[in-house]
Formats: C-alpha cells, structure tokens, sequence
C-alpha cells in the first residue's frame, strides 16, 4: 500500500484521463493534447501507481473506464476546473461592459455553459444576456445587430474565416429497421422546425422529384429521436444523437453535408468583454481539442 502522502494528483494527468473521456481512447486524446500515444498511456500508468489502483479498463469488451477511473473523474473536471479558473482570475484582465449573446439548444447544454458561468464570476462588471433559438433565428438576430455573437450550427462549407470553431460532426439519415421505404412513393420524413436549416436542404433536395413527404414535425431533437425509434419516418439527425436501434439509409437519398458549430460574431461588433471570453473560449478549444455537445 503506498503511503497517503506519497500520492499526487498531477494535473497534466488528470487533464490526459479527461482528455480519454472527452474524445473517446487514447489516441484522439493525444493527438488533440500534442502528444504521442505512448506519453498519454505513460501519464495515466503513473496516476494508476500512484493511486494503486486502475483506471482504464484494457480488457477486451470491458468499458473504457474502471469503477475507479470513473470515480476519479468527476474530481478530476472539479480539480482542473477550479486550477484553471485560479490561473486565469491571477492573469486576467479588468473588463466591463454588457455582452448579448445568442446560443442553440446545444450549444447551451454544453461545455459552454460552464465556460460562460466561469467567465462571469472572473468578470462580474460584464453583464451578459442569453437568448436561446435555431440557428437560422441567430443568424438572422446577428445580421439585424440584435445580437454581440452567436454560438451557431451551420454547413462546413458556410464557415467564415472570421468564425471560432467549436465542434465538428456529420449529419445522418436514418430511420428503425423495421420501417420499409416503398420505391414508389416518397419518403416519409421527420422534420425538425420550419426554421431548421437541415429542413430546408432536406426539403430543397426532394422539390423537382417530391422525394420528401412531412409526417412528423418537432422542434426538439428529443422528439425526432422518438418519431424515429417509433419507426414513423426518415429522419436528418447528427452523430451525437444516432444510437440504439437506428438504422443509418444511404439509398434513394442524398449524403448530407457536414456540420460545424461555430461562434459568429455580428459584423459591426467591437466589444471588449466579447474579446475576452473569446479568447478564453479559444483557449479551452486548444486545451481540449475542442468543445463538447450534448448528446
């Protein structure tokens, strides 16, 4: 047994077991983190010597994370949390001022809530206020100036050089097994909102061939999930939400395009206090390779 007080907690391991967690195995872990695949592993054995214990499961068919590892973890986001808030409360600078902010569904239960609930207790003089819609209601608000930035999903090859990339992901039809898509009639789609941009391309691709018929209309990723479980109809969904029984359809229709969640900023905006949590929002997308979404 070794010794309580021969134990340590390195940070730049605790950082490495989030990493794992966060991008999914240690190999997306280094590469996001700058290192070799063999420097992680050699972080995390030591944390394990350490600790006395394992971490990471290394059997076949075993979870990534051991009992322990996943104890460790919840301390580990709250140790490097607080570190990281001390290290940028003794470096920052004053700012004051009022931020508007518009943010997705997503996007607001995400990493960047919390980098948001940090950067106010840094600057408490920065009054922020957060609005909550679809994508194409932001960039609309951006565009009218109701909005300092927005954080907002949109096709890849719609990303400005201006615009901070926060996560990438892939856009999939699916629908349940046991549906059957008849090769005579249309296909029956689950839509989001008639404000979703997903919509809209779905719907542009069936208009000169009535591809598409709307069965099924929800706001809510939630309820399309549902619909789609129920095996009610086709439906556009991101990677994160594709789980279970869904199966992916890559006949009759076209392959989607990918996605980014990017923050935008409106044209015309030159705010100090918006500077500033860019940069500690650009800041975390380097620690971590990028931001993580709901699911």
């Amino acid at each position: 047994m070794i010794e309580l007080n021969s134990r340590r907690l390195e940070i730049d391991a605790l950082r490495a077991l989030c990493a794992i967690k966060h991008h999914g195995g240690v190999t997306k872990a280094a590469s996001v983190l700058g290192l070799s695949q063999s420097a992680v592993s050699h972080k995390i054995r030591r944390l394990e010597l350490s600790l006395d214990c394992e971490l990471l499961g290394r059997k076949a068919g075993a979870s990534m994370f051991t009992p322990a590892g996943q104890e460790l973890l919840d301390y580990a986001g709250r140790i490097l949390a607080l570190h990281d808030e001390a290290l940028l409360s003794l470096s920052k600078t004053p700012l004051a001022g009022r931020l508007l902010l518009g943010l997705t569904e997503d996007t607001a239960c995400s990493d960047l809530a919390r980098i948001l609930g940090r950067f106010g207790r840094l600057h408490p003089n920065v009054s922020v206020r957060t609005k909550v819609h679809m994508s194409m209601n932001l960039r609309g608000m951006l565009e009218r100036g109701e909005l300092d930035a927005a954080m907002v999903q949109i096709f890849d090859h719609e990303v400005r050089p201006s615009d901070v990339i926060l996560y990438k992901e892939t856009l999939h039809w699916v629908k349940h097994p046991e549906l059957t898509i008849q090769s005579d009639a249309p296909v029956p789609f689950l839509s989001f909102h008639g404000e979703c941009f997903y919509r809209q391309w779905a719907l542009d691709i069936g208009r000169d061939e009535a591809l598409l018929e709307t069965v099924f209309e929800c706001s809510s990723a939630a309820g399309i999930v549902s619909a789609v479980n129920a095996g009610l109809g086709v439906a556009l969904l991101s990677a994160r939400h594709v789980h279970g029984n869904m199966q992916l359809v890559t006949d009759r229709l076209p392959a989607p395009p990918s996605l980014a969640y990017v923050i935008r900023r409106a044209r015309r905006s030159r705010n100090s206090a918006l500077d500033g949590l860019i940069v500690e929002i650009r800041r975390e997308i380097d620690r971590q390779g990028g931001l993580a979404l709901t699911g």
